[in-house]
């Protein structure tokens, strides 16, 4: 399902729908991309609609972030910089961080290979061709659990 954004209000708006759609199993999202399309920036509205109390920051740096919410454990890892090594030292977290139960987004996640679960929802967010304020979010689900998550976020976005 591709869905065109024109302002960060109709990002945040989308990122609503995709929270709503959420259910207490949770998620493991991976998002590829253009660089600077808004993969961190769609990750923080959606952490802010499932009420996220500390400050969402982007992981480029620290290559994890950990956060709480009232519905599930929230991990948002960023893999741009890691190399070979670097990813086999992370790749037990990957494995544990895509159980039911959490909400795992994993941004650059093409530099993961192939230790991305079979069940995931994959995001690609790049510039409109025509016009660099617009993005294109592209979602495509897996697996069982990821096409149940679709239909619920198709009805949010259409409302």
């Amino acid at each position: 399902m591709k869905i065109k954004v024109k302002s960060l209000e109709e990002t945040k708006k989308l990122a609503y729908a995709f929270s709503k759609a959420l259910d207490k199993n949770g998620l493991f999202v991976t998002l590829t991309g253009d660089i600077g399309a808004g993969k961190t920036q769609f990750v923080r509205y959606i952490l802010e609609n499932l009420n996220v109390k500390e400050k969402i920051t982007s992981p480029s740096f620290v290559i994890l972030n950990e956060y709480k919410s009232p519905f599930f454990p929230i991990y948002h890892f960023d893999l741009y910089r890691l190399e070979e090594k670097g990813l086999k030292s992370i790749i037990s977290e990957l494995r544990e961080y895509s159980k039911n139960g959490m909400l795992t987004f994993i941004e650059w996640a093409e530099f993961a290979q192939n230790e991305i679960p079979p069940d995931s929802l994959k995001i690609n967010i790049k510039y409109d061709d025509k016009n660099v304020d617009i993005r294109i979010f592209d979602f495509k689900a897996t697996n069982t659990e990821t096409k149940t998550f679709m239909e619920n976020f198709k009805k949010e976005v259409i409302k």
